[in-house]
């Protein structure tokens, strides 16, 4: 099984901490936030990870190497200087994960979800981790039915925690349902993956599961100093 780790984003609401260190590199309870991720990813079965790069690029394999430390082979997909958003991201990424479901994880999230939990083949295009509402996204993102369907309004919206299993045909007919875009014509395209995922969730091809417990949007550097002080203390005694 394959995995795609979101980590190409410019950090910017992070400076200064990031204006020398990636977002997914900074360290929670003295570990890489990104390194959580690869750590799960591993302990799940997870064989590959591909991890799409833009700012400051050249840190994550000098950090990270080859993934022969976390039992992984990383391969790294960069996007130049401008990052091609979710969407464009993913695009980018499929040849290197291929034509079998996998994981996709953003890089800027703590979350203490099982991730082998999670369905290894979506009952539609993609299954996503849903988590109650964090005061910076009041409104939620997608509504979570009784059944387990997505929809992308509702009465009670929760919102996506970047964590979600995917089928690559949720990017078949992507430019038809992105449109005339802005960067959806630049090589390669530039685009948003939440109109693919309302546009799976219109045909009833969207699951999900609530997830109750700890989940952090790691966006500021007070929201990165508290989950770090929170782990940490949570971390058992040596």
């Amino acid at each position: 099984m394959k995995a795609l780790i979101f980590a190409a984003g410019l950090g910017e609401r992070m400076r200064p901490l990031t204006d020398h260190t990636p977002k997914p590199l900074l360290k929670v309870a003295g570990r890489p936030l990104i390194v959580w991720h690869l750590q799960k990813l591993s302990a799940m079965g997870v064989t590959d990870v591909v991890i799409n790069t833009s700012w400051l690029a050249e840190q994550f394999p000098a950090t990270l190497g080859d993934g022969a430390a976390f039992g992984l082979r990383l391969h790294y997909s960069f996007e130049g200087p401008a990052p091609l958003e979710t969407g464009g991201g993913m695009w980018k990424a499929m040849s290197l994960l291929g034509d079998t479901p996998f994981l996709a994880v953003n890089g800027d999230i703590w979350c203490d979800a099982d991730f082998a939990a999670l369905p290894r083949e979506p009952a539609g295009l993609t299954h996503l981790v849903m988590v109650d509402n964090p005061a910076h996204n009041p409104k939620g993102d997608f509504a979570l039915g009784d059944d387990g369907e997505l929809h992308s309004d509702g009465p009670s919206k929760l919102t996506f925690s970047g964590i979600g299993m995917y089928r690559p045909q949720l990017l078949a007919d992507w430019r038809s349902v992105i449109g005339d875009t802005p960067g959806a014509a630049q090589q390669p395209p530039r685009f948003q993956l939440a109109p693919l995922l309302r546009a799976a969730m219109t045909r009833g091809l969207a699951t999900g599961i609530h997830h109750r417990g700890e989940w952090t949007d790691v966006g500021t550097p007070q929201r990165l100093a508290e989950l770090d002080a929170r782990v940490a203390a949570e971390a058992p005694a040596d």
